[in-house]
């Protein structure tokens, strides 16, 4: 329901028990009274008239009948509506973690000489449905838009290590392009443009990119929310939970769902499988979902991992499927490219 975040009464309500008011229907913008007051309409229920003519409230006594400013019959409500000019929504701030940087000094040969963390993630969330989404679902799983082969090239294994970062670039293009006035059209090509600079375009499906980004533009979500939706759908994101985001006077408006989010779907399934045989990990897990643990693996760790206890069944069958396209596209081009010749 658009408006409601940004109105001065506004009122909530957990109607179905779940401990919140982030879902649909459970918020609401109140109505002006004939006396000036406000009224919150969920839960609104007309009043009765007694024996001796008297207006009263079939939910308790303790609630008043009062009449709509626009007019028509007296009701009542067990909801308060609060002054959001007094108590305004207080939000979290976003997760802000770039990920890992490779920064670290280098000798001639250009070998780390610093720490080496391997398959980092970065923590970051998506919003589902809630008053500040305008209850749309910024988490959706919108289908595979990052292709995940690692290449056999160094310059091809770089593309891959900056296809989370290229796509958060992005991201953040569309969003800003489109909060100054772009059309969410104009607005998802700023981020197409962003996102392929300096990555081979052959990693993403640059038109199922911008498709996605008119779609979650329009709904209301924001960068982060489309980083997420891209990565987690190719199947890049471990999901660590759901903690509220953004309340008011302690009643939840809007969930969050925190994740930690890998360059590759491999990095992704190693991670996964990986951190439970290692000590190292014990205490702190994926962290909590409102600050994800997303550090990478060190070269110990990595070369103490058992191989033969996990289960890569999901990436070699994707693997198997990519090697078939592949085959097929470079049938296609070399039957392409004889026909050409021999038309000349």
């Amino acid at each position: 329901m658009p408006g409601i975040a940004s109105a001065q009464q506004m009122c909530a309500a957990d109607l179905n028990g779940n401990g919140d008011a982030a879902d649909e229907g459970e918020t609401a913008g109140c109505k002006l009274t004939a006396t000036g007051g406000w009224m919150c309409p969920i839960g609104e229920t007309p009043c009765i008239t007694d024996p001796n003519g008297a207006q009263q409230c079939p939910l308790g006594s303790q609630y008043a009948c009062v009449t709509p400013a626009a007019g028509g019959p007296a009701s009542c409500t067990p909801n308060a509506c609060i002054d959001t000019s007094a108590n305004p929504i207080q939000s979290d701030p976003v997760v802000d973690d770039p990920g890992v940087e490779a920064d670290g000094s280098v000798d001639a040969d250009g070998h780390c000489l610093g720490s080496i963390e391997i398959f980092a993630g970065r923590a970051a969330r998506c919003r589902p449905a809630g008053l500040l989404t305008t209850f749309q679902n910024c988490c959706k799983d919108r289908g595979k838009i990052i292709k995940d082969g690692m290449g056999g090239s160094i310059s091809s294994i770089s593309t891959k290590i900056a296809i989370a970062k290229g796509v958060f670039i992005g991201m953040k293009a569309a969003y800003a392009a489109f909060q100054v006035g772009a059309t969410a059209s104009q607005a998802a090509s700023a981020g197409a443009n962003a996102i392929i600079i300096g990555l081979d375009p052959t990693s993403i499906a640059i038109s199922l990119a911008i498709n996605f980004m008119i779609e979650v533009l329009l709904q209301g979500c924001d960068s982060q929310d489309m980083e997420v939706g891209m990565l987690k759908g190719s199947g890049m994101c471990h999901e660590v939970g759901s903690y509220c985001s953004s309340k008011i006077l302690g009643i939840c408006l809007q969930k969050s769902v925190g994740h930690c989010c890998f360059n590759t779907k491999l990095g992704r399934i190693i991670q996964e499988q990986g951190r439970p045989q290692l000590q190292s990990f014990n205490a702190v897990g994926w962290g909590t979902p409102k600050q994800p643990y997303c550090r990478g693996l060190t070269p110990e760790e990595f070369q103490a991992l058992d191989f033969s206890k996990m289960d890569l069944t999901e990436y070699y069958a994707e693997v198997e499927a990519r090697a078939q396209s592949q085959i097929q596209i470079d049938m296609k081009d070399k039957i392409d490219a004889y026909q050409q010749t021999i038309s000349q």
